[in-house]
């Protein structure tokens, strides 16, 4: 194993017991026990510091190791020194930057027909270089109505709405079930708009009863609706292959204070709820036989024919007529729900370990240019150290994580220390 070298010329010569103090902190256990411990008189230091360095000078170079590696610098953590692991949630605003809402919602200037069955939204322009987008919205319909293309797939197009359906149904639906259907309604519905949180925004997962949406009508002039999920009315709630379910419904959270306007249940059976909200999936589902009755938007849904409705269900989302900028009258609010786990490594100097330092000014040179005197004479017989920071290696001696105290803690052989590394990931 990597040793350090001793220095004869370094050791004290006051005493045996300061002798073999100071070598004991440079070695380690073993080695102190093996070359040291029998040695009772200050004359038979010398020799054995010598049959020491030249043992380890012939390992050393057998095994191609570095003669001046010190193995007393790490030190392994044991079962004690380890905490387990603790998982807290944190909740925080979903929007770039931590922002818990967005009033102004932009998209690019070169989004096409082609290819606009969905519309990134950003909430800067995109001429910005610090726009991010926070989700995206789109229409889709299970037989590709609203897009170019046939069934027969030998026309220009290809039938985006369709695709983007099955897409979703793929992820959301159980095996077998081919439709969705919104709580309420007496049949299946063929088509809906989905709002999808980008990923990066969303992290883990949205948080459920944290968010909001406000719809305005065909115009602007229209009142539209404010539509919430129903998780804090839920007492059961649904699990399907996509996770957790809850129904969206009108009403609002601002003020901290859930207040639901028509529960889905209660909603008329031609229409069902306002749609569905998989939070860990971060993805909206909204009921366009909801969304149409309510005036909130008016979709075109003809055959083998763009119909824009993405871009219907993005000038109700930011409250705009037309154009790729925004009005404030629009309203998003939502959080992400994070669980952060934690592992604490304490790490422990007692008071025979740690006293010195591999700073190259902590040590000079002699007259004979022999390496291992104190920069500061005090230190002799009674060195200090101060520990400033704590790093964490694996079994292969790779540093993993760094520790940096907010203040240097003094270390001597009057002196321990416990530094609490704490890792959140």
């Amino acid at each position: 194993m990597p040793h350090f070298r001793l220095n004869p010329g370094a050791i004290p010569t006051t005493s045996v017991d300061a002798a073999l103090r100071y070598i004991q902190q440079r070695i380690t256990d073993s080695d102190f026990r093996e070359y040291f411990l029998l040695v009772e008189n200050l004359g038979d230091i010398i020799p054995a510091v010598n049959n020491y360095n030249n043992q380890h000078d012939n390992d050393d170079n057998e095994n191609g190791s570095d003669p001046e590696f010190s193995a007393t610098i790490y030190k392994q953590f044991q079962d004690s020194d380890i905490a387990s692991t603790e998982r807290t949630t944190v909740s925080s605003g979903l929007f770039s930057g931590g922002a818990a809402s967005l009033s102004e919602f932009f998209y690019s200037s070169t989004l096409g027909d082609v290819s606009a069955s969905y519309i990134p939204v950003y909430d800067k322009a995109t001429s910005d270089s610090t726009a991010q987008v926070q989700f995206a919205v789109g229409y889709a319909n299970y037989g590709g109505s609203g897009s170019i293309g046939n069934t027969t797939k030998t026309t220009a197009g290809n039938r985006e709405t369709a695709a983007l359906y099955r897409q979703f149904r793929n992820v959301i639906l159980g095996q077998g079930t081919t439709k969705f259907t919104f709580t309420g309604a007496s049949s299946t519905s063929d088509d809906f708009v989905f709002v999808a949180f980008n990923r990066a925004q969303m992290r883990e997962k949205v948080d459920p009863g944290n968010w909001e949406i406000h719809l305005s009508g065909s115009g602007v002039a229209q009142s539209g609706v404010k539509l919430i999920d129903d998780s804090s009315a839920t007492t059961n709630t649904t699990i399907n292959s996509a996770n957790r379910v809850f129904n969206v419904v009108s009403g609002s959270i601002v003020g901290g204070t859930t207040s639901i306007k028509t529960a889905a249940a209660s909603e008329p059976a031609a229409r069902g709820a306002a749609g569905l909200f998989y939070p860990d999936l971060g993805v909206i589902l909204l009921n366009t036989a909801y969304l149409t009755n309510s005036g909130s938007m008016v979709f075109s849904t003809g055959t083998n024919t763009f119909g824009d409705n993405a871009k219907v269900a993005f000038n109700s989302i930011s409250h705009s007529v037309a154009g790729a900028g925004a009005k404030n009258a629009g309203y998003f609010a939502a959080r992400r729900e994070e669980e952060i786990s934690s592992t604490s490594y304490f790490a422990r100097a007692h008071n025979q370990e740690f006293n010195f330092s591999s700073n190259p000014t902590y040590e000079t040179t002699d007259s004979n240019d022999n390496r291992g005197s104190f920069t500061q004479p005090t230190f002799k017989g009674d060195p200090k150290s101060y520990i400033t920071q704590v790093g964490l290696y694996n079994g292969s001696r790779e540093l993993l994580a760094v520790a940096k105290l907010s203040q240097p803690v003094l270390k001597s052989f009057s002196r321990e220390a416990v530094v609490k590394v704490k890792l959140d990931f």
